[in-house]
């Protein structure tokens, strides 16, 4: 399955991201061996270089590391690991936020409008606790 990728993005970053949430996803769990990247190559379409540099940039994050003669596992460090989620999440909230702000709505406007989401997601079985 090739993927599509954002052009305007380095596309080791994309990949980076998406192992990201795959791993908040409970997809990939700590201690579970990636792709080779030869596999992950194939799987995304891309150069076997870019999917090495992907696994480099998560192995400098401590979010993977790779075992000689192994291959490449999601690490078990439980901090590493609470810390992206929440860096995940604080970014997608600042994301959200500044849109929120360029259309002109305050910040109670947002939490309003936030909880009646929530509220409405719990009501029609949304809920994805």
């Amino acid at each position: 399955m090739v993927e599509e990728f954002n052009p305007s993005t380095p596309i080791y970053l994309q990949l980076a991201h998406r192992i990201f949430r795959q791993i908040i996803r409970n997809e990939l769990n700590p201690g579970d061996k990636l792709p080779s990247v030869r596999d992950m190559a194939v799987q995304s379409g891309v150069n076997p270089n870019t999917v090495q540099r992907t696994y480099r940039e998560l192995e400098g994050m401590e979010i993977v590391e790779t075992r000689r003669g192994q291959g490449t596992f999601v690490s078990e460090n439980e901090t590493v690991l609470n810390n992206m989620r929440e860096h995940l999440k604080e970014e997608h909230i600042s994301q959200f936020v500044r849109d929120m702000k360029e259309m002109g709505y305050t910040v109670n406007e947002m939490l309003d409008g936030l909880k009646q989401y929530v509220e409405k997601q719990s009501k029609d079985g949304d809920d994805r606790d």
